[in-house]
């Protein structure tokens, strides 16, 4: 059965990188969500004018992989203790959200984040909330770096 998963992590591109290659993953897309700014562009969720975040949209095969497994690659791949950002990128784009499309989502979101609190020291800041629109990002967001590495193939 195929599910879908929101996360935002920082940059959306290290984001979507991380859960495309995972088996059971079958489509993977960037985008905003958590605003309140109809059909936002880049420059306007970088701006910081329309409170998006910055996202990666997951579709799962289920009988695959699990939500859980999600879970556990999303609290991999970045600091859920760092408030509104990530590495060197700053800003409530970047902030560490789960937008959950179901109760069941929600509730696996909640232990989750209560089993991997223990594992730091600071406070977990992952705001868990119900996944609201999706706009999705121009085609030059999307896999971006599996386009970048082939662009850098051919200028070999």
């Amino acid at each position: 059965m195929v599910a879908v998963a929101t996360f935002g992590a920082g940059c959306f591109w290290g984001v979507e990188r991380a859960f495309r290659s995972l088996s059971g993953v079958t489509k993977t897309s960037v985008g905003y969500m958590g605003g309140h700014f109809e059909n936002p562009c880049y420059l306007d969720v970088l701006s910081r004018i329309t409170g998006h975040a910055e996202v990666a949209q997951i579709e799962y095969d289920s009988a695959i992989i699990s939500y859980e497994a999600l879970l556990v690659t999303f609290w991999k791949i970045h600091d859920p203790t760092s408030l509104n950002r990530q590495g060197a990128d700053r800003g409530e784009q970047y902030r560490s959200v789960i937008f959950y499309h179901t109760e069941e989502q929600q509730q696996l979101a909640h232990q989750s984040k209560r089993t991997v609190a223990s594992q730091y020291s600071k406070p977990i800041v992952t705001e868990i909330v119900a996944a609201t629109a999706y706009w999705l990002a121009t085609e030059e967001h999307q896999q971006y770096f599996d386009k970048k590495s082939n662009k850098q193939q051919w200028q070999k």
